[in-house]
């Protein structure tokens, strides 16, 4: 009996071995266990865009199949209201000021590819930590961080620099100014202002040569041609640059190599999805980061044939249909690799629609539904209140809808932690890790304060009573809707931050967004009871808040956006840039 009982747990132990020395190392199996992680980033995208956020008109069946596999997010939050200082904190998890990346003036974003400012060589991205870790990493689309410091080669704040392995797309941002057929955009009234001058400074030059020739004015030839001469140069010193929009800002780039300049847009929604698609092929045998940053749905609004004219909201529902078809292609593609249940995906947008963005009584920009203002606005909520999805099959319960203050700088920590990395010990880290809130082992979010930035000026901040369920928020700082009455500044096209064009509020502006979410109506003393309690609960938040900023060098100030010919990406001999290097292709 005993040698029957040990030849049966011999043949219970020998292929129990056999199977063992079949299994890869160990640093493979723990490599397994990190997800590919993907990242769909809309551009301008209202929250009220999207189905599954309400909307019954602009059709989102792919983006709304994300929801209904995974966890739909309702107060997820920017940290900004504008493409540049909302992107840096996504990447970095911290507050854009942090960085230097807030303005410090009315120029908001990185305004040339020619500019020395952008997201600095300190910083470390999630990018970077993923690498570390062994994960493939791409971002395909959208940059808008910056590119040179100091030289045109010297790439010091291109996403290569920041931890991404691959890197196709824009480096700047999509404008109107890509479009040869649409009205210019980029420094719109600045423009005509130069203009004018020019046009000024010509007409003096050419009533004081007439004068002299005429006998009317007694100048010397010597005056006038030093008038002439300062009116060239003026004219030069910045017709050299905003002449020259389409052929600076407009172009495509692989890696360090500029592919196209100017963009032929024809083709760019194609070419970002190719490479979206070839990227995860290449690395589907290995943990991946794809950072998938769409140039939809900014003005001018590319929109490919087939696409146009299909929705019931003009060109601008035309290009959310198809950024969620592509949404889709990228979903099928991670399907036909076998990687969906190991993938996570997450979508979101930068910050709220732009409501000022029309062209005569065309709507251009995106709606925020119920939620007040849009892009630009720091305080009110449709500025910064974005969709937030995430989808891990099994891993995340599928259908769950999750109303806590959440952020786009918590997918940071986030990522981190799920490829094994370490945050930095050396700064702060604003962003909180958001898997225990997702897979429903923690009821509330751990963010109690969050703080809402217009540049580097604060106008509001939300505390998150989570004891009762308030959500409380305070405007210390709101913009001036112009025409009085409006939803925004139709006079402006954006609102500011600081300036004659916002009020102070003393107290500030008081509401509980957990029965007020449209911010309709401001709580007072008399109305509330607890008014006077929260102010100064927020106002230590603030205070403390304060104590953790340290002064960092201005990305965005006067100097670091103004271009500069020296800094000008070019795949030719300056100032002679034009190519199409993937005409063959």
């Amino acid at each position: 009996a005993s040698f029957l009982v040990l030849c049966f747990r011999t043949s219970l132990v020998t292929p129990l071995i056999f199977v063992l020395l079949l299994q890869p190392p160990l640093t493979q199996l723990s490599i397994v266990t990190q997800p590919n992680i993907v990242l769909l980033m809309a551009d301008d995208l209202g929250i009220g865009d999207v189905g599954c956020y309400g909307n019954d008109t602009i059709r989102t069946p792919n983006i709304d199949r994300l929801a209904k596999e995974g966890v739909k997010l309702t107060q997820h939050i920017a940290a900004a209201p504008l493409c540049t200082p909302s992107r840096a904190a996504f990447l970095t998890g911290r507050y854009p000021l942090r960085s230097g990346m807030d303005a410090i003036n009315t120029y908001r974003v990185i305004f040339w590819n020619g500019g020395s400012g952008g997201l600095p060589p300190n910083e470390t991205t999630f990018a970077k930590i993923l690498q570390q870790q062994g994960y493939s990493t791409g971002l395909i689309g959208k940059w808008h961080q910056g590119v040179n410091c100091e030289s045109r080669n010297d790439h010091c704040h291109h996403p290569l620099k920041h931890g991404f392995d691959y890197f196709y797309g824009m480096p700047f941002t999509l404008i109107s100014d890509c479009q040869p057929t649409e009205t210019p955009e980029m420094d719109r009234v600045f423009r005509r202002k130069l203009w004018l001058y020019t046009q000024m400074i010509c007409l003096v030059t050419l009533t004081a040569a007439l004068g002299r020739l005429t006998g009317l004015i007694s100048v010397h030839w010597k005056t006038l041609t030093c008038l002439a001469g300062f009116s060239l140069l003026f004219f030069v010193s910045w017709f050299s640059s905003y002449g020259f929009v389409r052929y600076w800002n407009c172009i495509m780039m692989r890696n360090h190599e500029v592919t196209e300049q100017p963009m032929v847009t024809d083709r760019t929604t194609s070419l970002i999805l190719r490479e979206s698609i070839s990227f995860i092929e290449r690395n589907k045998y290995k943990p991946f980061l794809l950072f998938l940053s769409f140039l939809h749905s900014h003005t001018p609004l590319l929109t490919t044939e087939k696409f146009l004219g299909r929705s019931s909201h003009g060109l601008y529902g035309d290009n959310v249909e198809e950024m969620d078809w592509m949404v889709g292609q990228v979903l099928d593609a991670i399907d036909k690799q076998g990687l969906k249940n190991t993938t996570l995906v997450y979508f979101a947008s930068d910050h709220g629609g732009w409501l000022e963005r029309q062209e005569g009584t065309m709507q251009l920009g995106g709606w925020n539904g119920i939620y007040r203002g849009g892009k630009a606005m720091g305080g009110w909520e449709g500025g910064i209140r974005v969709p937030g999805i995430f989808r891990w099959p099994g891993v995340l319960p599928a259908g769950t809808v999750i109303d806590e203050p959440t952020s786009l700088m918590d997918i940071y920590p986030t990522v981190v932690h799920l490829a094994g990395g370490v945050l930095p010990q050396d700064r702060v880290i604003d962003g909180r890790d958001l898997m225990p809130l997702l897979r429903g082992t923690v009821e509330h979010s751990e963010h109690e304060f969050l703080f809402h930035y217009c540049g580097i000026h604060l106008h509001a901040v939300r505390w998150h009573q989570k004891d009762t369920g308030a959500i409380w928020k305070a405007h210390y700082v709101t913009p001036i809707f112009r025409p009085l009455g409006a939803g925004a500044c139709y006079d402006r096209g954006f609102c500011p931050c600081f300036g004659e064009g916002v009020t102070h509020h003393d107290p500030p502006l008081l509401f509980d967004l957990s029965r007020d979410p449209s911010e309709a109506k401001p709580l007072s003393a008399d109305t509330e009871p607890l008014f006077d309690t929260v102010i100064r609960k927020i106002a230590r938040a603030i205070e403390e808040h304060r104590r953790t900023l340290t002064p960092v060098p201005e990305q965005l100030s006067l100097y670091n956006v103004v271009w500069k010919p020296w800094l000008q990406p070019c795949c030719g001999t300056f100032p002679f840039c034009w190519c199409d290097k993937e005409g063959d292709n």
